[in-house]
């Protein structure tokens, strides 16, 4: 736009240039679609949503009243991409431009489940979600390989549901990332180590809940094709029951949550060995059954020959009664000795990967004073102060160096 050459002259006041590039701006774009990533997002006591539209060269800032923030079905943060619709406006007192956005929705979400959607289809067509190709899972497993983050919820409850209902079966976990970059490349390196080195005989693969980006690394096509593979059955436990992956297709079985997968696996030896108590005076009854029917049927013999009568009938019974009674003790005992020896080597693993027994081999564990770990001498700098845990008691240290 030229100005005229009288306005080229003309020496405005402050307000006065605002005002005509407010007016500019406001009837040049009265209503416009912006696509961005959101930044600096500051949610206002009083309701409303501040924060800028930004890509790879150029940010604009944004402004979301209360009303308008009431309708979203979601909740923005920085680094989320949106596509924002509203009017360009001013602001005068300090002369910045600025959108004010009147509507607000995600970005790319459509784009991703029509991916899914494809690799889904493509990926049935090839049989890898076939019922047939799914295996059950053993009813008493002495150890589980879980796959996820090491500092989710999901471990968490996974470890109280088993140690609830079967303290006895053994937990291998295999740390990986589940969501951002690397994590799908994390959770396939998991799925072949595990099948591999055998560390299991169930393997547990996910994570809590999450948006669709969160948990795209569950829906990634090489590893959806090594859980199909996996030599060791899979149970997928991608998110919430609403929530879904490519892992559940693939896998044998899809649990709804990680806690529903951990009571899979887990199931009561109590309620075993009452269910075998149960079979054993169900046999008992039956067989007894059988003798009082014998017995009321020697009342119809002559009594001469009562005796030799019963003895025919009531010995095979007898002995095959003893028998049936023999092999079910032995074969109880030889259960329970089994339980018994898993338990005990369960036990033993379990102690001796626990982090108090790690400790008692002479390693400590190094956190700053804001509770952090150390993992990484990097991390530290010199006159730092941290905290010391043994495995009897604990110190305060200063860091005066640090080296790789």
């Amino acid at each position: 736009m030229v100005m005229p050459m009288d306005q080229r002259k003309r020496v405005f006041s402050v307000s006065e240039l605002t005002g005509q590039i407010k007016g500019i701006l406001e009837d040049g774009f009265p209503s416009v679609v912006v696509e961005g990533e959101i930044s600096n997002c500051r949610p206002a006591s009083s309701g409303h949503l501040y924060f800028s539209l930004k890509d790879k060269s150029s940010m604009i800032q944004a402004v979301m009243f209360r009303y308008r923030t009431r309708g979203l079905g979601f909740e923005p943060a920085d680094g989320m991409l949106v596509r924002a619709t509203g009017s360009v406006t001013v602001y005068a007192a300090r002369g910045n431009y600025q959108i004010l956005v009147e509507g607000l929705e995600r970005a790319g979400e459509g784009d991703l489940l029509a991916m899914l959607e494809e690799r889904k289809r493509r990926l049935a067509a090839e049989g890898l979600f076939d019922q047939g190709r799914k295996r059950d899972l053993p009813r008493f497993p002495s150890r589980v390989a879980v796959i996820t983050s090491p500092t989710g919820a999901a471990i968490r409850d996974i470890i109280n549901v088993v140690k609830r209902r079967n303290p006895g079966l053994g937990i291998v976990i295999l740390p990986a990332a589940v969501q951002g970059e690397g994590a799908a490349r994390e959770l396939l390196a998991q799925v072949e180590r595990a099948n591999i080195l055998n560390l299991g005989e169930v393997i547990i693969i996910g994570r809590g809940g999450g948006s669709i980006e969160d948990l795209l690394p569950f829906s990634d096509e090489a590893l959806v094709r090594a859980v199909a593979a996996s030599r060791i059955p899979v149970i997928s436990a991608v998110g919430h029951e609403i929530d879904w992956a490519l892992t559940d297709f693939a896998a044998d079985l899809r649990a709804p949550t990680p806690s529903a997968a951990a009571e899979l696996v887990s199931e009561s030896r109590a309620v075993a060995i009452a269910e075998i108590a149960q079979l054993a005076s169900e046999l008992e009854s039956g067989i007894m059954a059988r003798i009082e029917r014998a017995r009321s049927a020697l009342g119809r013999f002559e009594p001469s020959n009562v005796e030799a009568r019963f003895m025919r009938l009531l010995l095979p019974a007898s002995r095959r009664f003893d028998e049936a009674k023999e092999d079910l003790a032995r074969g109880i005992e030889a259960g329970l000795a089994e339980s018994r020896r898993r338990l005990e080597l369960a036990g033993r693993g379990l102690e001796a990967s626990s982090p108090e027994a790690v400790l008692a081999r002479g390693y400590a564990v190094v956190r700053t004073r804001t509770g952090q770990a150390v993992r990484d001498a990097a991390g530290l700098e010199r006159g730092q102060d941290v905290d010391i845990r043994f495995a009897r008691g604990s110190a305060s240290a200063r860091i005066e160096e640090t080296g790789l």
